[in-house]
């Protein structure tokens, strides 16, 4: 039997663990889809290329697959820039394919036909186009890059005759991403130590750690030499948040932000364990003093310009988190993290009346501590990565450094796809769920059986509260209104699920807890309030 390119690429993605493919095909990658299929992947058709990498990411945090999206040239390569920023950003290893018409033929073609590379390059960490003869290469320099040091997404351009063509290539053997190792011995004993003798040591963890799975080594660290953790939102498990070390996620809210900063000003050093401030807003620069030391533990070194460190540690994070091994002295004995944990409960308690704080307090309690959750971009999203807690890493998936919307539901089908067992709930606005309705119909085709919990204000209500808050008139942010807007529930039914309106904490806990029997996707619109938000984050 005759081996082609796509033969090798499937090969190839195969051997790196991925196990699926998502996308919509067109005609220029009908070769590279059959190569995918015959090595085994499983490609699974979504309505929008988007959609398809926010799938791949919620399988790749749910079961370590490879991330691979596939998209037909043209409309279909634009269509996904969005998400493959996003996997840039986020630092996921996203492998995207892409149809492209053979050289000689783009000089004299021009429907549909553009430089990919060009358009993608900015938002990538590289760019391939696959040449006959060495696509085994090709691909095995794609893997390593997406996979190595950060992780992010690697394009690869294939053309059509190398996808569809004979090779005689020989097999090119997997070979894992090294692993950073430990830092020199020299710059290890300097921060050792300024760490020993700090009396106020504060800790700061984020996406890094989650992607070295470094939770259980972060936990016992903080435990053994009494250091509180504060944690992005990427972060969020990565000590279970119901610790009394654990301040939760931080970096979106101005509320937490004015408890959280106070605390930090206290601490006489601070450690920042895989800490990316990709995810956090501008009160985050520089956010200490020269009389603070700051230790950074990182895969690679920073160049973001956000903060400053004094012992920059390049290396693995279990590694050399466990070098840092030291006898505490007494520390925090004015019990400040304590009460500054007490005044974030205080913060986001639930208020008597109907809103998204007794939204997300019922189903927090109606749904198993295991339930992955997914939020979309909003100001739902700030409040509930502050109101739920999470016992374990990477069960809050979310886009926290692009910030972009309509991801929440895709993630939710992926993370569900391959944790069929977990009971998975997406948070998302009214705005988001219209953004990428089609894909209510992808949770159907698949038999995703996820539960989504629709905030209906008819507003988008995050910029609203912007627009107010700068003194601007109301302008482009308001929609719909009662009798006007969206009938989720129908739209719900329409696409092969279960949609029910709910404006009363009874009725939305008995719709969840039904909704974890049912073989088909759950839609629950919750209708809250407009300017539910003011004063809550």
């Amino acid at each position: 039997m005759t081996t082609t390119g796509a033969d090798i690429i499937g090969q190839a993605l195969a051997r790196a663990g991925a196990t699926h493919a998502f996308g919509i095909p067109g005609g220029e990658v009908l070769a590279l889809m059959q190569g995918l299929d015959a090595a085994g992947l499983r490609f699974l058709l979504v309505k929008h290329e988007n959609s398809g990498g926010f799938m791949a990411e919620g399988l790749w945090h749910t079961t370590g697959a490879l991330p691979v999206l596939v998209a037909t040239l043209g409309p279909g390569v634009a269509n996904a820039v969005n998400v493959v920023a996003n996997a840039m950003q986020d630092r996921v290893p996203l492998i995207f394919l892409t149809g492209c018409v053979d050289a000689a033929e783009a000089e004299t073609y021009t429907h549909q036909v553009f430089d990919h590379q060009a358009m993608l390059r900015p938002v990538v960490k590289g760019s391939f186009r696959l040449a006959t003869g060495a696509v085994g290469s090709g691909m095995a320099k794609a893997i390593a890059l997406a996979t190595s040091g950060q992780p992010g997404p690697v394009h690869v351009d294939v053309p059509i005759g190398v996808a569809d063509g004979p090779t005689d290539e020989a097999d090119i053997p997997f070979v894992p991403p090294a692993r950073p190792g430990l830092p020199p011995a020299t710059d290890l004993s300097a921060a050792l130590a300024a760490l020993t003798p700090a009396q106020r040591p504060l800790a700061v963890a984020g996406v890094d750690a989650v992607n070295e799975g470094a939770g259980d080594l972060i936990r016992c660290f903080c435990h053994d030499h009494a250091i509180p953790l504060i944690t992005t939102y990427k972060g969020k498990g990565l000590m279970d948040e119901g610790d009394p070390l654990c301040l939760g996620g931080a970096g979106l809210s101005p509320m937490a932000d004015r408890t959280l900063m106070p605390l930090m000003a206290k601490a006489d050093c601070i450690l920042l364990l895989g800490y990316d401030p990709i995810e956090m807003r501008i009160g985050w620069r520089n956010p200490w003093t020269p009389a603070q030391t700051v230790i950074e533990i990182a895969p690679i070194h920073r160049n973001h310009g956000m903060h400053q460190a004094d012992h920059c540690l390049i290396g693995s994070l279990v590694e050399t988190l466990t070098t840092l091994q030291h006898s505490a002295p007494p520390r925090w004995i004015d019990g400040a993290p304590a009460q500054a944990r007490a005044e974030l409960r205080a913060a986001f308690a639930t208020p008597p009346r109907w809103g998204p704080h007794q939204v997300f307090a019922t189903l927090r309690q109606v749904m198993p501590p295991e339930t992955l959750i997914t939020a979309d971009s909003g100001a739902h999203r700030i409040l509930v990565s502050q109101m739920w807690d999470c016992p374990a890493p990477r069960l809050m998936l979310q886009s926290s450094g692009l910030c972009t919307m309509a991801c929440a539901v895709p993630l939710a089908a992926g993370a569900k796809l391959g944790r069929p067992d977990t009971p998975v709930l997406a948070f998302v606005g009214d705005a988001g769920l219209e953004m990428g309705a089609g894909e209510l119909a992808t949770l159907t085709a698949h038999g995703l059986p996820i539960v989504i919990c629709v905030l209906v204000d008819d507003s988008l209500s995050l910029i609203e509260l912007k627009q107010r808050g700068t003194q601007r008139p109301n302008l482009g942010v308001d929609f719909g209104g009662p009798g006007q807007g969206t009938d989720f529930p129908a739209l719900a039914r329409a696409f092969g699920g279960h949609g029910v309106e709910v404006t009363d904490p009874e009725t939305l806990a008995r719709e969840a807890t039904d909704a974890m029997s049912r073989d088909s996707f759950t839609l629950i619109a919750a209708r809250i309030p407009r300017r539910a938000y003011d004063g809550a984050l």
